[in-house]
């Protein structure tokens, strides 16, 4: 059985038996995290690389690589991951930085029903033939799937304000 801490609360479903849309993974995260040592997010991998250095890469599928084809390295990319090792079951959650139980989607962990993830990262190196992205960091175990690539652009998605 998977833990649950005080005040969690699960669904009466497993939202993965869906029979909803599918979605197709678009390539790879390389990241030196397992289970167990990954940070909480990502201004937390920033902080562990700058300490412990690290190399993160995303990598596409075959056929994907077209698709990065106008991206430059400098260039700020926001990255949708599939969270495919979290808890799908969870509907309110007792995170460990909060002091009660809190609705799922007041909350970036990666247990929600669709364990979707998203940061924004910058890009430090590119491979364009190969579609190999080298990016600052990500808080993501190696391996994570790779659900879609769109470009930060400051005039829509800085906050205004």
């Amino acid at each position: 059985m998977t833990e649950r801490r005080e005040g969690e609360q699960t669904l009466a479903f497993d939202p993965a038996d869906s029979d909803g849309p599918s979605v197709a993974f678009i390539g790879r995260i390389r990241t030196p995290w397992q289970p167990g040592d990954a940070p909480g997010n990502v201004a937390g991998a920033r902080k562990r690389v700058a300490e412990e250095g690290g190399s993160f890469l995303i990598e596409l599928a075959d056929g994907y690589q077209p698709g990065i084809k106008d991206f430059t390295v400098g260039q700020h990319i926001i990255v949708l991951y599939w969270m495919d090792q979290a808890r799908r079951d969870l509907i309110v959650q007792t995170p460990r930085h909060a002091d009660a139980p809190r609705g799922v989607f007041s909350l970036r962990s990666p247990n929600r029903p669709n364990p979707i993830a998203m940061s924004t990262v910058e890009i430090l190196s590119l491979e364009l033939e190969a579609g190999v992205i080298g990016i600052d960091a990500l808080d993501c175990f190696d391996g994570t799937p790779v659900v879609d690539l769109k470009p930060w652009i400051a005039t829509i998605d800085a906050p205004v304000g």
